[in-house]
């Protein structure tokens, strides 16, 4: 029997947040540095990111001064994406959610003009679905822009699950974790 997104997503949770601090860190490093060493990452000028949330991995070592990077703020259903310089902790505030978020007053960009979005997960499935908070914002974004290439990052440990999936549920183009890139199952 399959488990529901919401006890799947309690579970998971629970595990990700009782890692010890050295092996988050540890594990997120290896994330950034299989993205810093993909040439997608390297010729991208405009990379979407997250600020990390709930111990997901974080991209902290992998902010740079040769993208532009966007980070998402939460308006009514939809993320809207802000310039954000790395490390301008002063232009971030706690969104609605307590996640970090851009102030209002940066710049918005289109995700028109992404050449990368990077995608935290939950969970993800061998198939490429990923299991996220709940809110549908990602799927909704990728709904409106297929052509958007997005990684989905995840510790190895939540990679391959058996996820239920909803229509509207939006697969990623590949995934990351700290053994590295794959495609999802079915894609070339």
């Amino acid at each position: 029997m399959q488990l529901s997104k919401q006890v799947l997503r309690r579970q998971l949770l629970q595990q990700r947040q009782a890692l010890p601090e050295a092996e988050w860190q540890q594990k997120s490093d290896r994330i950034s540095d299989h993205l810093r060493q993909a040439a997608f990452f390297q010729q991208a000028r405009t990379v979407f990111a997250y600020l990390s949330f709930r111990q997901e991995p974080t991209l902290q070592s992998l902010f740079d001064d040769q993208h532009q990077w966007g980070v998402p703020r939460c308006v009514g259903s939809e993320l809207v994406w802000h310039h954000w310089q790395p490390h301008d902790l002063d232009q971030l505030q706690p969104g609605k959610y307590g996640i970090m978020e851009p102030k209002a007053t940066l710049p918005i960009l289109s995700p028109a003009v992404a050449d990368l979005i990077l995608i935290p997960a939950v969970a993800c499935s061998a198939q490429g679905y990923r299991l996220g908070y709940g809110g549908g914002y990602y799927d909704r974004l990728l709904s409106q822009w297929p052509h958007l290439k997005t990684i989905g990052l995840v510790f190895d440990d939540a990679d391959r699950l058996p996820l239920p999936t909803d229509p509207w549920d939006q697969p990623l183009k590949a995934i990351c974790t700290e053994a590295g890139f794959r495609q999802p199952d079915g894609k070339t």
